[in-house]
């Protein structure tokens, strides 16, 4: 028997500042306050879970254990990516994550955290944050210390198709009314460093991290541009948006048919428009926007046929 494409049920999120958007998706949301979809998700906070084949019912994190085979017997003692789609119907927080090292010794063995952001869709004039002007440690800390947000924090303007590379040691946020599907390190360390003294749901503050946030900022702040690299593969058009050490990113355009080689040991495919069908040897199978399907080692070749626009990641 051939392999098949796994398609996933994902973990939804509840957050302060977390909205509808999601059920754009014909997703059941939990709440008018749903903030996260882990799509691709393998860890302690949430597993997401096959929902086709003979892995029906089994998590990501339980075939990533004991059905290595999925993977081309990768090694690691946990699955390396997290997908996410976010909808921030409000601000999120200002942010730092650290990377390996730091985690792993203060974090109780946890992955550092390098990201980035496919802009799905957002408001006119949306903004995120995207680094800082501090041009020393000690201004940086002299900066906080005064509150002077407005001059530290830079803003940048985004629109829809925008993509946007988060290292660790970057300060960042995404601003109110932006939707994006967000490609990870499967961590979930994230030092808050300013929420605009918002209050919670129990009328409290939310906890600040600010000795660590301090302490894993890159300073002075690198904004780092990436080279777009594009791949015509018969009506698929393939866009390469970044490779870095810890995954690789895409974004396919499909407007017809196209035959396909998997040269990777895995790939994670989440729709983020439109429709089609995937043909892998015996199997085919019916996709559609937000659906999210995990093609597995073993599938060498495959067809597309329809009009869709997927993020495509792996390592």
């Amino acid at each position: 028997m051939t392999a098949e494409p796994l398609f996933f049920k994902p973990v939804f999120k509840e957050r302060i500042w977390g909205g509808t958007a999601l059920s754009a998706f014909d997703y059941k949301i939990p709440s008018e306050r749903t903030g996260e979809c882990w799509a691709f998700a393998a860890h302690k906070n949430g597993q997401s879970v096959v929902q086709n084949g003979v892995y029906q019912g089994v998590t990501l994190g339980e075939l990533w254990e004991h059905h290595r085979h999925l993977f081309g017997h990768l090694e690691g003692d946990r699955f390396p990516l997290l997908t996410k789609i976010l909808d921030a119907d409000q601000d999120l927080s200002v942010q730092v994550h650290p990377n390996d090292e730091f985690a792993k010794k203060r974090e109780n063995g946890e992955l550092g955290k390098t990201e980035c952001w496919y802009i799905i869709d957002c408001q006119k004039d949306a903004e995120i944050i995207y680094g800082h002007n501090a041009k020393t440690k000690e201004e940086l800390i002299t900066m906080i210390e005064l509150g002077e947000w407005d001059e530290l924090l830079r803003r940048v303007k985004v629109k829809p198709g925008d993509f946007i590379y988060v290292p660790s040691g970057t300060v960042h946020a995404i601003g109110k009314g932006i939707l994006v599907l967000e490609t990870q390190q499967n961590s979930d360390t994230t030092y808050r460093l300013y929420d605009y003294e918002r209050k919670n749901a129990e009328g409290k503050m939310r906890e600040l991290h600010l000795e660590k946030s301090i302490e894993v900022i890159n300073v002075p702040s690198n904004q780092e541009q990436q080279t777009v690299h594009y791949k015509q593969t018969d009506d698929l058009l393939a866009a390469t948006l970044i490779k870095c050490p810890y995954f690789s990113v895409e974004k396919w355009d499909l407007s017809g048919s196209a035959s396909l080689k998997q040269q990777k040991p895995f790939l994670l495919v989440s729709v983020i428009e439109g429709e089609g069908r995937i043909f892998t040897g015996e199997h085919e199978n019916y996709f559609k926007k937000g659906d999210h399907m995990l093609l597995p080692y073993g599938i060498e070749e495959f067809k597309l046929s329809g009009h869709a626009k997927c993020i495509v990641s792996n390592l």
